[in-house]
């Protein structure tokens, strides 16, 4: 499908300086720009490329000015923030390749469930008994919905990922290939032989709408109650999140996180990948956790934390610093002792 600069300029609230009826057809970075291809600046670190890009057309902010000459082929776009509207296109080609509303063969829909309009169902994929799905949900081939499962509206769920029983998803979520969301938490007792005794996990997984949750990644359910994951949250693939858990709202996690159970995540946390939660703590409002942290304890609102143990991040680079520095302290130290000990021989 292609898009003259005029078009797109509209659909962003941006002005064109060169040809308005410049076409693309293609999205591209602008390093690797091509005739055809839409691209964007908004990092200055990049700006050398745009006097060298074979793009067609440019979204640059209004407040670019070249320091050198452009291509006479390269249209510009100016907005005012550049980076958040060629976002607002990749959302806007993306919407565009959404699969078609259909139901597939083979696939299972049981008859007591109920389902809204514009449901995709691809191939080989089960709806149990009183799940209750919301319009314009896409749930790709080989996917399973648990019995008494809620989808909300306007949510994708990608191949091979499965939601247990009794688990509900809000609006406009994404759950991603091979997921599995409301698996039993880890729960078990050992009795008077000292053998694992298993605790039956009765309760559920609550995702609020808005939320992303990466491939491969797994979301317990609760011993008892729910384990929640708030509106807007991000979670990448390969993260752990165990059972009675909530993570805040807009709060994001990268790959390889392990959240042990009934810890308490607050809203607008950002946790770098493979960092480790305790259980049972609490992590407070607008946390920075540096990637392989590991936290043991309560953090406070706006505290920044690195290391295992994790602790204030400034606190950490002072330390590191002289961990880096304690061979040649040790070296000082002992070129110290033995001139003491030639002087005691003295």
């Amino acid at each position: 499908m292609k898009f003259t600069a005029k078009q797109i300029a509209t659909m962003l609230n941006g002005k064109v300086e060169g040809d308005p009826s410049a076409e693309v057809n293609a999205l591209a970075k602008i390093e690797e720009g091509f005739p055809g291809a839409l691209s964007f600046l908004s990092n200055p670190k990049y700006e050398e490329f745009i006097y060298e890009t074979e793009s067609t057309v440019c979204i640059v902010n209004d407040t670019f000015v070249p320091s050198n000459s452009l291509a006479k082929t390269l249209t510009l776009i100016k907005v005012k923030d550049a980076y958040s509207c060629f976002a607002k296109l990749l959302e806007m080609y993306d919407s565009m390749t959404k699969e078609k509303p259909r139901i597939e063969s083979p696939s299972f829909i049981h008859l007591t469930a109920k389902v809204g309009k514009d449901l995709f169902l691809g191939a080989f994929s089960y709806i149990a008994r009183e799940a209750l799905i919301g319009d314009d949900v896409a749930i790709h081939p080989n996917v399973n919905i648990g019995a008494n499962v809620q989808i909300g509206e306007g949510t994708i769920i990608y191949p091979g990922a499965t939601v247990y029983h009794d688990c509900i998803i809000g609006k406009n979520c994404i759950i991603h290939a091979g997921s599995v969301i409301g698996a039993d938490g880890f729960g078990f007792a050992t009795d008077e032989k000292g053998e694992f005794q298993k605790i039956p996990q009765i309760g559920n997984v609550i995702i609020e709408d808005n939320v992303d949750v990466g491939a491969n990644t797994t979301i317990d359910r609760a011993t008892m109650g729910s384990t929640i994951i708030r509106q807007g949250a991000k979670i990448d693939n390969l993260v752990q999140i165990g059972h009675n858990v909530e993570v805040g709202k807009n709060s994001a996690m990268a790959a390889q996180v392990g959240v042990a159970g009934s810890c308490k995540i607050g809203n607008n946390v950002m946790i770098g990948g493979q960092v480790g939660l305790n259980g049972h703590i609490k992590v407070g409002d607008k946390v920075m956790i540096a990637a392989q942290s590991g936290v043991v304890g309560n953090v406070k609102d706006s505290s920044v934390l690195m290391g295992t143990p994790a602790f204030d991040s400034k606190e950490y680079k002072k330390s590191y610093l002289g961990f880096r520095r304690l061979p040649r302290i040790l070296e000082r130290l002992q070129a110290i002792e033995d001139k003491m000990k030639a002087l005691t021989k003295d």
